[in-house]
């Protein structure tokens, strides 16, 4: 066989199936829609205990019973939690370890936002957006990381998004929760990589979910140089990729179509 041939058939695989073949328990925030629902799956498919964690209970229960459909039987649990509230948030994750067990894998996708002009936004909307994109996955992190500390493992992914990057005219302080997630990510990183746990961010463009369903196709074609939007798949794939990569921790992976190098 052309070595070439066997060398790109190797890259095919996943670079971590030894991790794949251990159950882990996965814990998703805001994983009942968009992405957080596709990392849901693909690591459910993986064979990993998944706790699916939203503030709609219907939707929750939802995506648990779309996961038994696909003969993808877990153990899994599905729990009601508004990401802002720290008391809710301690109890929650009490509950997926009484459970299901010890977290390995956080990934911290719950997320809002409000569209408007610095000028035109409340004080309680920016508490609010604020309280949710960032101090949420701080609570959630916080809540998580003692015993991912004490065990010496386990994997943190947070969401951002790419307008945390570039910016972006009304979204300001959207903009601003996840710039402020990303020095979170690093800083919590350089805090615990010595204990073998790692942090890392995931910052999505535009992606085919619920916040672009408005968005027009001449404004994606010209933002985005492969003038398509991404699918939450594609950015599962990246998440799942970082949870099984050992030797990365503190990075920030771009999944944006090439948006950044639009300067």
């Amino acid at each position: 066989m052309n070595s070439n041939v066997q060398m790109f058939r190797n890259l095919d695989r996943n670079p971590c199936d030894g991790v794949r073949k251990m159950s882990k328990v996965c814990a998703v925030f805001g994983g009942s829609r968009g992405i957080g629902n596709a990392v849901v799956t693909k690591f459910a498919e993986d064979g990993h205990k998944i706790a699916v964690i939203s503030r709609n209970k219907e939707s929750v229960d939802r995506t648990i019973q779309e996961l038994v459909q696909k003969g993808l039987k877990g153990p899994h649990l599905g729990v009601s939690c508004d990401v802002s509230d720290e008391k809710g948030v301690q109890a929650t994750i009490k509950s997926i370890q009484d459970t299901l067990g010890p977290i390995d894998i956080l990934v911290n996708s719950a997320g809002v936002n409000k569209d408007a002009l610095l000028l035109k936004t409340s004080t309680t909307d920016m508490t609010s957006l604020l309280q949710t994109n960032l101090v949420g996955p701080m609570l959630t992190c916080r809540a998580v990381v003692r015993s991912m500390v004490q065990r010496r493992a386990g994997s943190i992914i947070n969401v951002g998004s790419i307008v945390g990057v570039k910016g972006n005219p009304g979204q300001c302080v959207y903009s601003a929760s996840k710039s402020g997630l990303q020095g979170f990510t690093k800083s919590l990183a350089k805090e615990v990589a010595s204990r073998g746990v790692r942090v890392n961010l995931i910052v999505p463009g535009f992606i085919n979910t619920d916040m672009t369903s408005g968005m027009s196709e001449s404004i994606v074609r010209q933002a985005v140089p492969l003038q398509r939007l991404g699918t939450p798949e594609e950015v599962a794939t990246a998440v799942r990729f970082l949870a099984y990569s050992p030797y990365i921790t503190g990075t920030v992976l771009v999944v944006d179509g090439g948006m950044q190098l639009n300067t």
